[in-house]
């Protein structure tokens, strides 16, 4: 079993800004970090990194920070500007950098901040790569070397990955369209309303207008009462809403109510299973999936690969498999022979694709699966003491298991905040109600919940 990891949370490294492991100085030790481990690891020759961020205000001193760790070890630094975390793994490769890094808090607020890393092939770091970093960062931490002024060479990403994504669709496949969006203030600010209105689209925006401090702030898939009104509003066959650097998506039908996303990787996953395009027709989901997912795939001759949480753990999964599609439930989905990262406009445009194709509205689309009914819940501890080793723990998980009959529980700690996530899933609601509550009190037992 991996080790414990000091910095990295579930997907990179993430903080309130100014906190002593997201700020400058701290970036600075990532810096030359990741140049010292890119020097053991690929060679002396000197490496290159591209930094993107999305808009959130104390992004600019971070990516300067970064820079000058890197400059520091040796490493140049490529400042791709303000892009999705997407674009930025798109443009690692084409730029020849050696790694990548997405400057970005995701779906936090505007107070946050953080950092995502990439390997040369745009893969998001194992477990262990992860550990041997978190080494060179305490190193550099201990015992930082001067740093020297950095210089960023320029590229633009966000038109890089336009370009890219304008090819997706047939052209003028959306001519007559009114698709609402809703940006969250964030990165897709410059990519998603632009891609769209390329194809032909009337866009009606929302949380179009950053301002450094507004990202995710009310808007957002965080936040769908707003593209419920501006679909309501605008009689929008689609609304699409992103978080901060759009690498996941959340869909609105024409009647303004929000796809679940299971629906979402149901309906894609059964259409190219229906084309022959589902490579191995394996759809690949995480443990919080929906048990009605299995069902649909495996009602159409198909079935579902289930993995840890997180996109890096879908992806690792297609890449040992052969597998091409796949992703989370949250909005993160992989299309691998297009990207090697979740990727909100993207997943968007495959279902317009859809659309396009069977000229049927999403309102029909989406129920392509029965959801099971589930019960979650988030629960404060102040602790995160492993589970495995608590006294009467597993018979106690045992026994709430014996009345959910083929439904299921699960149980984990969050990745990034001292949170216990707690799920109970069942044909039967009741039992879903009655799991639920024998599982917090079991939790209540154990763990000390704030």
């Amino acid at each position: 079993m991996t080790s414990k990891r000091k910095y990295f949370g579930t997907d990179g490294i993430r903080g309130a800004y100014d906190s002593p492991t997201m700020c400058p100085d701290f970036a600075r030790a990532v810096g030359v970090a990741l140049a010292r481990y890119m020097a053991e690891t690929c060679g002396e020759a000197r490496h290159c990194v591209l930094i993107g961020r999305d808009t959130r205000g104390s992004g600019p001193a971070l990516v300067q920070a970064l820079a000058e760790g890197l400059a520091a070890a040796g490493a140049d630094a490529i400042d791709a500007g303000v892009a999705p975390t997407p674009a930025i793994a798109l443009a690692i490769p084409a730029a020849s950098a050696s790694m990548g890094i997405a400057v970005t808090a995701s779906h936090n607020l505007g107070s946050d901040n953080g950092i995502k890393l990439f390997s040369a092939k745009a893969l998001k770091l194992t477990d262990e790569v992860e550990l041997a970093i978190e080494t060179y960062i305490d190193a550099a931490l201990v015992a930082p070397p001067p740093y020297p002024a950095a210089k960023l060479t320029p590229m633009d990403a966000a038109t890089f990955y336009r370009r890219r994504m304008a090819k997706v669709l047939p052209l003028h496949a959306l001519k007559g369209w009114k698709v609402a969006v809703d940006c969250a203030n964030g990165a897709a600010t410059f990519t998603t309303p632009a891609v769209l209105r390329g194809y032909g689209a009337e866009v009606l925006a929302a949380g179009d207008e950053p301002d450094g401090a507004n990202i995710n702030q009310g808007v957002g898939s965080e936040h769908p009462k707003v593209l419920r009104a501006l679909v309501h509003k605008s009689g929008a066959r689609i609304g699409i809403a992103n978080d901060g650097d759009a690498d996941r998506v959340l869909l609105c039908d024409e009647n303004a109510d929000i796809l679940d996303g299971d629906e979402l990787l149901a309906m894609i996953g059964l259409h190219l299973l229906a084309k022959g395009t589902l490579a191995k027709n394996t759809l690949v989901a995480t443990v919080m999936s929906n048990l009605g997912l299995d069902e649909a795939l495996e009602a159409a001759g198909g079935r579902v690969e289930r993995v840890d949480v997180g996109d890096r753990h879908i992806l690792e999964s297609m890449l040992a498999n052969g597998f091409n599609f796949g992703g989370e439930a949250s909005g993160h989905l992989i299309f691998k022979d297009i990207s090697t990262t979740g990727d909100g406009l993207l997943a968007a445009l495959q279902v317009l694709n859809i659309m396009f194709e069977t000229g049927r509205p999403l309102s029909e689309l989406r129920h392509a699966l029965t959801l099971w009914p589930q019960r979650k819940k988030n629960l404060k501890v102040r602790e995160k003491l492993p589970l495995a080793s608590l006294s009467g723990w597993a018979e106690g998980i045992a026994e709430i298991e014996k009345t959910l009959c083929k439904g299921r529980l699960l149980v984990r700690y969050s990745g990034t905040e001292p949170k216990i996530r707690l799920l109970a899933e069942a044909k039967d609601p009741a039992k879903a109600d009655a799991a639920m509550a024998a599982l917090e009190a079991l939790v209540r037992q154990h763990l000390q919940v704030l």
